[in-house]
């Protein structure tokens, strides 16, 4: 009896034991990975390796996925125009569907390109896979160790986000879109972040409606705007970003009509960001009460229907807000 008894205990201890591993295996399993938006040790990668400021990578950052569009697949219209340029391009795309991609490489030879003389459909070409290019080496973690205009910069002691962006003539802004960082003020001591060498600039085409962002002299992405009406046609010449000048859904008094619009208004006009615009060379020049603005209609974007300023769409005004510099970045308007 005893001897049963004996059995039957170590049988139920067993079967505990076993139940008590199983248990924690499921936790490990569903608690001990780290997931997206964990937090992570100061100078320590979620994978556990240590990072090195002369390291290509900042920590935990993504892989980039080959572009979808590789060579072969150019357009006839592309092919068939300029035969320089479309060999260019040609030669671009191989760089791009190169296993790795030269991704850096391929964005200097497309940059290249976009200056010399070509076809309105090569132009319109080129300019799409420079913005598509732009996913993979600038709105990414990841750097590439023969990019000159992107870097990794490990943070000191009491560096401010806003302090680190003015030494590369950026706005915090983009370094925290860029490194996905939600609180500026969380920013650790020895964390390593990608870094952008600015300043942006920008060209606004009034003839066809089109703002090109540039940083330096790379192209990055074209957006459509809206400019100003008969008789108040958006002035040509260079404009600089005013210091002080960048505002979220700030106050405005309509100088034609002396009415006061508040952020809150129903038909309140500037949208979500408002960049005031100071005139420095040719038409534009000493010209003030400009800027590039947002818009709660659509429709006036691709249109002249303003009173000089540039209208952009509400996502394009956060996101030019995020990315030109006061005193540094230039607004050049042409015909």
């Amino acid at each position: 009896m005893a001897r049963h008894y004996n059995k039957r205990k170590i049988a139920n201890w067993t079967y505990s034991a076993v139940g008590v591993v199983v248990a924690l295996i499921v936790i490990f399993l569903v608690f001990g990975h780290p997931k997206e938006g964990d937090e992570q040790k100061s100078g320590q990668s979620l994978e556990g390796k240590w990072v090195t400021v002369e390291e290509t990578a900042v920590p935990d950052a993504p892989e980039p996925e080959p572009l979808a569009e590789v060579i072969g697949v150019v357009p006839e219209s592309v092919s068939q125009a300029d035969p320089e340029v479309a060999n260019l391009i040609e030669q671009a795309e191989a760089l791009i569907s190169a296993r790795p991609p030269r991704i850096i490489e391929a964005r200097d030879r497309l940059n290249e390109i976009l200056a010399m003389p070509m076809s309105a459909e090569q132009q319109a070409y080129v300019k799409e896979r420079l913005s598509q290019l732009s996913g993979k080496w600038l709105f990414n973690r990841r750097i590439y160790p023969d990019d000159k205009l992107c870097g990794s910069y490990r943070v000191k002691r009491g560096d401010l986000l806003s302090k680190i962006g003015k030494g590369f003539n950026v706005p915090y802004q983009v370094l925290a879109r860029i490194n996905r960082i939600r609180r500026p003020e969380s920013l650790r001591a020895d964390e390593v972040i990608k870094i952008v060498k600015g300043p942006f600039h920008a060209r606004v085409y009034r003839s066809s409606f089109t703002l090109d962002l540039y940083l330096q002299d790379t192209f990055v992405r074209s957006m459509p705007v809206g400019l100003g009406r008969e008789g108040m046609e958006t002035p040509t010449g260079l404009w600089q970003v005013k210091v002080g000048s960048k505002l979220v859904a700030p106050t405005w008094t309509n100088p034609m009509t002396g009415k006061t619009y508040e952020a809150n208004d129903p038909d309140y006009p500037l949208g979500s960001r408002w960049i005031a615009l100071d005139g420095i060379a040719g038409e534009a020049k000493d010209r003030t009460g400009f800027a590039i603005h947002g818009t709660k209609d659509p429709n006036e974007i691709g249109t002249a229907s303003s009173q000089g300023c540039i209208r952009v769409h509400n996502g394009d005004a956060i996101f030019l807000f995020d990315l030109l510099t006061p005193a540094l970045s230039r607004v050049e308007v042409v015909d």
